[in-house]
């Protein structure tokens, strides 16, 4: 596995190259904003995406996608729950920006799907709290973690938007991230990389004891 990001949007969202070395397959996740930049680093590279992955319906993580899946006609991936908050301008908090995003739903998952793709096995885990329909996507041979808005190094994500709980992530998290292997890298929708280990000695959110 090889890992790129760009950091993109008004509020720094990271969008990932999930790479596939030999073959160069990848496989972009959140594609926040700027489908020039994105499409630019990918001919740059020489990369081949092969589908997209979102980790939730907000709109710094879906401003491009619509772009970038049909320039290159490939799949966008997200949560069934989330679907209709991405396509809802109301929900998805375009409000913060005066404006109305949104985009078309086009394959949903669910709750422990397995997604084989660009040579890698990727397990959706369902983590609603930050939105209704938020998922990490975890690859277990790579010991990778992508929580999107769930886990930040040191912090979780905001719950005061529509579908948000503080009560629901925390449970997620507690309950469907901390028992995965201390040395699975986490790579979050905003900031710094970070681990499962860490997160449980230091993430002052998370109140149970490890």
């Amino acid at each position: 596995m090889e890992l790129k990001n760009l950091v993109l949007g008004p509020v720094s969202t990271n969008c990932y190259f999930l790479i596939n070395k030999e073959t160069k397959e990848t496989i972009i996740i959140d594609p926040a904003d700027r489908a020039d930049r994105i499409i630019e680093k990918l001919s740059g590279e020489q990369l081949m995406p092969v589908a997209i992955l979102l980790t939730h319906g907000h709109f710094d993580h879906i401003m491009a996608v619509e772009e970038v899946g049909s320039t290159y006609s490939i799949p966008y991936y997200i949560h069934e729950t989330d679907a209709e908050l991405m396509e809802d301008p109301d929900l998805n908090g375009s409000f913060l920006l005066n404006r109305d995003i949104a985009a078309k739903r086009d394959r949903v998952l669910k709750d422990k799907d397995i997604l084989n793709l660009a040579g890698f096995s990727i397990e959706v885990i369902h983590t609603p709290g930050h939105t209704a329909g938020s998922v990490c996507y975890y690859i277990p041979d790579e010991k990778a973690l992508f929580s999107g808005d769930t886990l930040f190094c040191n912090s979780v994500g905001r719950t005061d938007l529509p579908t948000g709980s503080d009560t629901v992530i925390l449970a997620s998290i507690e309950e469907r991230l901390l028992p995965l292997p201390e040395d699975t890298r986490v790579y979050p929708g905003h900031g710094m990389m970070t681990t499962i280990g860490h997160e449980k000695e230091n993430n002052p959110y998370l109140r149970r004891q490890w």
